[in-house]
């Protein structure tokens, strides 16, 4: 099984994959919207409007770090629309780390390590940049601003 074919689930309910993706680098993170981490919804928006063409912002809410995703999928998508305009991809909400963690985050966790070799999500906005072959690149930790990214992506 590639990273195209794990099954997914939409913010909306649907059931789908990455493979619609296939051939763009994509940057998944994990995010929540009471977190101090927040307003970067604002810089993956407009990185995403910007590179949509070359690179997908995927995000996967997750409750796991200070309950700061407590809402629903309808709550989350609201909450992203009103503050940040958010048109790239949402996802229904997951665990990233302990025994529920989705097979996703499994596969990105152990292709790239965190912080002294950890697997462990750390915190909200940690990022996966995966690349055109489906391969993962890289991983940032929740300080690296999506401006940060862009710069190194596109100088």
């Amino acid at each position: 099984m590639t990273l195209y074919d794990i099954p997914l689930t939409t913010i909306d309910g649907n059931t789908t994959t990455l493979e619609r993706y296939r051939g763009k680098r994509l940057l998944i993170v994990n995010v929540a919207s009471r977190c101090g981490f927040t307003p970067q919804y604002r810089g993956l928006e407009e990185l995403f409007r910007r590179h949509k063409d070359d690179l997908v912002v995927l995000g996967f809410p997750c409750n796991q770090f200070g309950r700061q995703e407590p809402g629903s999928g309808q709550e989350i998508r609201a909450f992203c629309d009103e503050y940040y305009g958010v048109s790239f991809p949402l996802f229904a909400k997951i665990d990233v780390n302990g025994v529920n963690t989705h097979p996703l985050y499994k596969r990105l966790k152990a292709a790239k390590k965190g912080l002294l070799g950890r697997e462990a999500i750390r915190w909200n906005f940690t990022k996966f940049l995966v690349d055109r072959n489906g391969e993962v690149a890289k991983r940032y930790g929740p300080l690296v601003r999506p401006e940060a990214i862009e710069k190194e992506l596109y100088g």
